[in-house]
């Protein structure tokens, strides 16, 4: 999507997948959970994960395609 100019719809998947969900995830299992490092990676794999399930059906809806440069 980047290179085909549309840099807003990635920017707002990271957003939301790092600073909503992966950070505030994190901090709960890591804790107030009680994991520590081993809930870090386990947040890290799972907001790697739903941002890459998000950036597949954002790409597969094919709005990118009509970005004008």
């Amino acid at each position: 999507m980047n290179g085909a100019g549309d840099t807003y719809t990635p920017t707002i998947l990271n957003v939301l997948g790092f600073w909503v969900f992966q950070i505030p995830f994190a901090y709960f299992v890591a804790i107030e959970l009680g994991w520590e490092a081993k809930g870090v990676f386990i947040a890290i794999a799972l907001a790697e994960s739903l941002m890459a399930v998000a950036g597949i059906i954002v790409f597969r809806r094919g709005k990118w395609k009509g970005v004008k440069i």
